[in-house]
C-alpha cells in the first residue's frame, strides 16, 4: 500500500472523529446531533448507526454520549416497547427501523463495555414488540410504505433492510434458536419466483438474481437491488462467502454497466438500483420531487452504506476490493457544501458525483471509521461471530 494514499485515510479518520466530538453535544437535552449544522435533532436512527464507528473509537466520551442516548431512548420507549423515532420526543413515532436499530445499538454497547445486563428490562419490553410485528406469528417483520430510513421510497410487506436488522439483533443478543427460524425463512425463495402450487410463505431470495429481494409481501416482491440490506446480510452471514462472491461479483459489474450508460460517475456503489423510472410500475408521483433516478433514495450514493459495503466486502474476503472502495470512500468525504477539508456528506448523485445533503453527517463519519477499521484489522467487529 502506498504511504501517501494510507495517510490520507488516517487523516481522513482523524477528521471522522472531530466531527463525531463535534456533533456529540447537541441542543436537545444534550444530546447528538445528527449533523453538523443541518440537522439539530437526535434522530435515532443515524445515532444508532453511530455506534458503530463510536465502538471502534476508543474514545470513552463518544461512548457515554451513546450511553445517554441508549438510556434516553428507553426512557421514552412507547408501552408496548416502540422506540421512537427522535430520541428525546416521546410522541415521534412509526419508524419499522428504529426498534430494531435500537436493540442492535445495546447489542454492540454491552460488548464494548462488559455490561451485560445494561438496559434490561427495556430490551426485553423491545423483543416483545418485535416478536408482535410479525403477522403470520412467525419471524419475518412487516413494515408500512416510507417507515424506515427510506422515507420517501415504499417498502411493502417484509422489507430486507429491517429484516436482516432483526437477524443481526437477534444474533447479537443470543436468541439463536429464533435467528436460526429467521435464517431458514429468509432463505425461502419470494412467491413470485415459485409456480402458484409452491410454498406460500414469503421469503427473499431471488431465483435468477443472486442477491436478497428488496421487500417481498404475498406474490409481490422487488427485485431492485439494496445496497444496505444486502450489505448487512452478508456481514450478519445470511449468505456463505461464496454467496457474497458472486453478489459482489454483480453488484461490480452493474456499477460498470451504469458508468458505461452514464448513470453513475466514480467508483462506489448507489444505494439503489437500477433506478425507478417515471414509466416504471413501482414509479410514485411524489417520487418526481424528492425521489428523481439517481438522487436521494433512487440511486444516490450514502457515505454511510458505501462504509458498510467496504465492510461487506472484508466479511467476503474481498480485502483488495475493500481497500479500494476505501480509497474511493475517502475521496467523496472529501467534497463538500462549504470550504471544508472534509465534508462527510450525506448523499451524492450518482451521474454527477455533487453532493445533494448535510455536511458533516454523524452516520457518514462513524461508518467510515468503522470501515477503516475493518480494513485495518480484516475483521468486522460485532459481526465476525454471526458469520461462524
Amino acid at each position: 500500500m502506498k504511504t501517501a494514499i494510507w495517510n490520507e485515510i488516517q487523516e481522513a479518520k482523524k477528521a471522522a472523529l472531530e466531527v463525531l466530538i463535534h456533533n456529540a453535544n447537541g441542543p436537545y437535552n444534550g444530546l447528538p446531533r445528527t449533523a453538523g449544522w443541518g440537522y439539530p435533532e437526535p434522530y435515532t436512527r443515524d445515532l444508532m448507526f453511530s455506534i458503530f464507528g463510536i465502538a471502534v473509537s476508543d474514545n470513552n466520551y463518544l461512548l457515554e454520549s451513546i450511553r445517554k442516548v441508549l438510556e434516553t431512548l428507553a426512557k421514552n420507549q412507547t408501552e408496548h416497547g416502540h422506540i421512537t423515532s427522535l430520541v428525546h420526543d416521546k410522541e415521534n413515532r412509526g419508524s419499522s427501523d428504529t426498534t430494531p436499530l435500537f436493540l442492535l445499538g445495546v447489542g454492540i454497547f454491552r460488548k464494548v463495555t462488559g455490561e451485560h445486563n445494561f438496559l434490561e428490562e427495556a430490551v426485553q419490553k423491545v423483543i416483545t414488540w418485535m416478536e408482535y410485528q410479525c403477522p403470520l406469528d412467525l419471524h419475518l417483520v412487516a413494515q408500512q410504505p416510507t417507515s424506515d430510513w427510506r422515507d420517501e421510497q415504499w417498502v411493502l410487506g417484509y422489507g430486507l433492510f429491517v429484516n436482516t436488522l432483526t437477524y443481526s439483533y437477534l444474533r447479537l443478543l443470543n436468541q439463536h434458536e429464533r435467528a436460526d427460524k429467521m435464517f431458514m425463512e429468509m432463505r425461502n425463495l419470494t412467491n413470485s419466483g415459485t409456480s402458484e402450487s409452491g410454498q406460500l410463505r414469503e421469503g427473499f431470495m431471488l431465483k435468477h438474481k443472486p442477491y436478497f429481494a428488496f421487500w417481498s409481501y404475498k406474490i409481490y416482491s422487488s427485485e431492485r437491488f439494496d445496497l444496505l440490506g444486502n450489505s448487512i446480510a452478508i456481514l450478519s452471514g445470511l449468505v456463505s462467502t461464496s454467496e457474497a462472491e458472486k453478489m459482489i461479483i454483480w453488484i461490480e459489474d452493474a456499477c460498470e454497466a451504469m458508468r458505461k450508460n452514464g448513470d453513475l460517475v466514480g467508483y462506489l456503489p448507489p444505494n439503489f438500483f437500477p433506478f425507478m423510472q417515471p414509466e416504471d410500475a413501482d414509479w410514485i408521483p411524489r417520487y418526481e420531487i424528492y425521489n428523481m433516478p439517481g438522487e436521494y433514495h433512487n440511486g444516490g450514493i450514502w457515505p454511510f452504506i458505501c462504509g458498510l459495503y467496504v465492510a461487506a466486502l472484508v466479511a467476503a474476503q474481498k480485502h483488495e476490493l475493500a481497500m479500494e472502495k476505501l480509497i474511493e470512500l475517502t475521496k467523496i468525504l472529501k467534497i463538500s457544501n462549504a470550504n471544508l477539508d472534509f465534508g462527510f456528506n450525506e448523499w451524492i448523485k450518482a451521474q454527477d458525483g455533487n453532493v445533494k445533503g448535510q455536511d458533516w453527517q454523524t452516520w457518514s463519519a462513524a461508518l467510515y471509521l468503522y470501515a477503516v477499521n475493518c480494513v485495518e484489522k480484516n475483521s468486522t467487529p460485532f459481526f465476525d461471530d454471526m458469520r461462524t
